[in-house]
């Protein structure tokens, strides 16, 4: 007759599993959080305009000149402001809405000019992709154009090199924020020749044999168009900076491209860009902040957008602060950065690999740009998929919201919660860079029910791209001469 263990060895065993339990768990890390205001969404319908949209100039450009013109001058600074600042009787809920339409038209774009076969130099007739295209335009700033200045609203764009505007006489031109810029009323407008080294700096310039005179033409990824004279003009900025000598498209024809912007400061990585043509007396570095979406709706916000050209874009930046620029041989105009891996609750998540983030230079494709047009953050999805998998089980504790919203797969209801404990999220960098976000750049509200959603996105189109969204409250350095950009925490 078979008998029965002994009570005390089953005891035994339970003890020791429990006690294996128990050492599993103390190695376990806590997930690493910080508090979020889950503040959502005003329903007010509101219009906040912008300064810049105001027609009264008269001192913006007319301060200290004579010393803005001394060569010992090495900064160029100036405000920018977002385009929800020109909302007129809008909601919040409907501007994050055409945000998030424009949004997924220009990663389309870009992803497509990206791996481009033909995308071989990133000059003016090339497929260069603005942010402008569709009326997505996102950071605008006020510059004077010639002398006497003429204020010029200029939309500002990383992923574009060329500087153009609006010129009269206008063939074709859209309807835009105060005077058109007549060259023939400035008194420093210098027209092209077609032989000039400028002009030649165009993929396909082309040539009026009757003037002389050196065409430019720049067309976008939704079939917009702009054309005109290639020529070279004074820019003023405000406080009296001026640059004189800076190559500029002005277009007498325009089509289908933006609402209330002159033009366009491209800030890419081009030998035509802005930071290119102004590096001989300010180097070829500069910077910028982007303040978080709700200030332009708060009248009492102190803080600023502002964009920094020189010496002072550099200023206190750590060495540490650096990731290098990475180049891609077939699109000279973005900015790549190697995105290492990301950390959710303070635990490096695995499946975001470098094998999916990397850029292939034989072919253009893959790789990881920085964008001031582009909103929202997307990676190559299988970066992405673990990526939101490490957040929905770090983040356990909040209430999941069914069904997603617009772009966003992943989205919680804090109604009623004033202030949430949420994971935190850092991107890491090659060099050993990192950027620790703010809850707000990763989980923004959607609507004013108190939805909020992470925001991050998959893209299979071959590039990914750091969005500003998660570059808010960061001064973001493109340090051009070093070949490297840097992410300062609370900078602005």
């Amino acid at each position: 007759m078979l008998m029965a263990p002994p009570p005390l060895l089953s005891l035994s065993a339970l003890l020791l599993l429990l006690l294996a339990a128990s050492a599993s768990n103390a190695t376990a890390k806590p997930v690493q959080t910080q508090s979020l205001l889950a503040t959502p969404l005003s329903p007010e319908r509101y219009s906040a305009p912008s300064e810049l949209a105001s027609d009264d100039d008269k001192d913006l450009f007319a301060d200290n000149l004579a010393a803005a013109e001394d060569a010992a001058a090495s900064t160029v600074r100036f405000s920018v402001v977002h385009r929800d600042d020109f909302a007129v009787d809008a909601t919040a809920a409907e501007l994050l809405a055409h945000r998030l339409e424009r949004d997924g038209k220009r990663a389309s774009r870009i992803s497509a000019a990206a791996g481009a076969a033909n995308a071989t130099r990133g000059g003016v007739s090339a497929p260069v992709v603005s942010g402008l295209a569709q009326g997505s335009g996102e950071y605008f700033t006020k510059i004077g154009v010639g002398t006497p200045a003429t204020p010029a609203l200029m939309v500002l764009d990383t992923g574009s090199d060329v500087v153009w505007l609006q010129c009269a006489p206008c063939r074709r031109c859209y309807d835009q924020s105060g005077p058109v810029f007549d060259p023939r009323r400035s008194k420093s407008y210098g027209a092209l020749d077609c032989a000039a080294p400028l002009c030649r700096r165009l993929d396909s310039s082309g040539c009026d044999l009757r003037r002389r005179a050196c065409i430019y033409q720049v067309a976008y990824g939704d079939g917009s168009v702009t054309a005109g004279d290639f020529a070279t003009e004074t820019l003023t900025f405000a406080g009296g900076a001026r640059v004189a000598r800076v190559a500029v498209g002005c277009g007498h024809d325009n089509e289908g491209l933006f609402v209330a912007a002159a033009g366009l400061l491209g800030l890419g990585r081009g030998s035509l860009s802005f930071p290119a043509q102004i590096s001989r007396r300010y180097g070829r570095s500069f910077s910028y902040c982007l303040v978080d979406r709700t200030s332009s709706a708060n009248p009492t916000s102190s803080r600023a957008s502002t964009v920094t050209f020189g010496s002072a874009a550099l200023a206190s930046t750590l060495a540490s602060s650096f990731t290098p620029m990475v180049k891609n041989p077939r699109m000279e105009t973005f900015y790549y950065v190697q995105l290492a891996g990301i950390s959710v609750g303070g635990a490096r998540v695995p499946g975001v690999a470098n094998s999916d983030l990397r850029l292939d230079p034989s072919s253009g494709r893959g790789g990881v740009i920085v964008d001031s047009g582009t909103s929202v953050t997307r990676l190559a999805r299988p970066a992405y998929s673990a990526l939101r998998d490490a957040f929905r089980a770090a983040a356990a504790g909040l209430r999941l919201s069914p069904g997603g919203f617009s772009l966003f797969d992943t989205c919680y209801d804090l109604s009623g919660r004033k202030v949430v404990k949420v994971p935190t999220v850092s991107m890491h960098f090659a060099g050993g860079a990192e950027a620790s976000l703010p809850p707000e750049n990763y989980l923004i509200p959607v609507d004013s029910k108190g939805t909020f959603c992470f925001a991050f996105a998959g893209t299979d189109g071959g590039v990914s791209i750091i969005g500003n969204i998660q570059q808010q409250g960061f001064r973001v350095v493109f340090d051009g001469d070093g070949q490297r950009v840097a992410f300062v925490p609370k900078g602005c």
